[in-house]
């Protein structure tokens, strides 16, 4: 009788999948988070040239995120894979002041994202942040 044989292994493809189900559950990056950006974020960041230097259109979104440091913090904006380092979040939960930051929560003045929308921003960040 043989047990697993890497438990260590298999527990974190375990997380992989899960996290990555539930990105491709809350709709992926263009379905989902697109959907957020457009509806919350986009009438303030459209062109890049607004504060934060940051387009969030369906056309620029992706690249002007992933990977990208931000121009407010020391953190990249989306580090694919863990949401607790991307600036991203922590400008939507109001955190971003104690990761370096500076600036006021995102969307500015409110209403700021319900949790629907956060946990689709981060299960996306979290499953590695795929482009689809």
């Amino acid at each position: 009788m043989q047990g697993p044989r890497h438990p260590r292994m298999s527990a974190a493809l375990l997380g992989i999948l899960l996290a990555r189900s539930a990105a491709a559950a809350e709709g992926g990056f263009q379905a989902g988070v697109v959907a957020v950006f457009q509806h919350h974020c986009v009438a303030c960041h459209l062109t890049g040239e607004e504060p934060g230097n940051l387009a969030l259109n369906p056309a620029d979104a992706y690249q002007n995120l992933v990977g990208r440091t931000s121009v407010e913090s020391p953190l990249l904006r989306v580090k694919p894979g863990s949401s607790e380092d991307s600036y991203l979040m922590r400008k939507i939960e109001g955190t971003h002041l104690t990761a370096g930051g500076k600036g006021a929560r995102m969307p500015l003045g409110g209403p700021f994202l319900d949790e629907a929308s956060i946990a689709v921003i981060r299960a996306w960040i979290v499953a590695g942040a795929p482009e689809s």
